[in-house]
C-alpha cells in the first residue's frame, strides 16, 4: 500500500504540481519585464495595465499549448497533455495577472509600491512551493527565484528608461 500511495503521490507531483509551479514560475517572473518597462516608460498606469494583462494572457495561452504539446504523458509518465496544458496555462495567467492588477490604480507611485509587494509575495509562494513538493532547501530556493526575478525587473527598468 505504502509503495502505491507513493506512486500516486509521485504522479500528482508529475502531472499536477510540476505544471502548476511552471506556469507560476513563468508567469510571475516572464511578464515583470514588459509590465515595469511599459510602466516607467509611460507613466502611465492604464497602459501599463494593459501591457501586463496582455503579457499574462499572452503568456498563459503560449504556456499552456507549449506544455500540453511537449509530450503525450505516455512515455513521461507526466499525465494527460490537457490536463498539464490547462494547468500550466491557467497558473501562467494567475503568475502575470496578480501583480497587474496594481496598475488599476491611477497613481503610478502606489500601484507600483502594490505590486513591488505583491511581486515579492509570488516570488516567496514560489519558493515555498519548491520546498514543500520538490525537497529544496528553503532558503536557496528564496535565493534562486527572487535573483530571476530582480534580473527580469531590471531588464523591465532599464528597456523602460530607453
Amino acid at each position: 500500500m505504502t509503495e502505491q500511495h507513493t506512486e500516486q503521490e509521485a504522479h500528482y507531483l508529475r502531472s499536477v504540481i510540476q505544471p502548476g509551479l511552471l506556469g507560476l514560475m513563468d508567469g510571475s517572473v516572464s511578464t515583470l519585464a514588459p509590465l515595469f518597462a511599459a510602466a516607467f516608460a509611460t507613466h502611465n498606469s492604464h497602459v501599463a495595465f494593459l501591457i501586463g494583462t496582455s503579457a499574462a494572457t499572452g503568456a498563459g495561452i503560449s504556456m499552456a499549448f507549449a506544455e500540453g504539446l511537449s509530450d503525450d504523458g505516455v512515455l513521461t509518465g507526466r499525465g494527460h497533455p490537457f490536463l498539464r496544458g490547462s494547468i500550466t496555462g491557467i497558473m501562467t495567467l494567475f503568475g502575470g495577472i496578480f501583480h497587474t492588477l496594481p496598475f488599476l490604480l491611477k497613481d503610478l507611485n502606489r500601484a507600483l509600491y502594490l505590486a513591488y509587494f505583491i511581486v515579492g509575495i509570488e516570488l516567496i509562494t514560489i519558493a515555498y512551493i519548491r520546498y514543500k513538493y520538490m525537497k529544496m532547501n528553503f532558503f536557496l530556493s528564496t535565493v534562486q527565484v527572487v535573483v530571476g526575478g530582480i534580473l527580469v525587473f531590471l531588464a523591465g527598468y532599464f528597456i523602460g528608461q530607453g
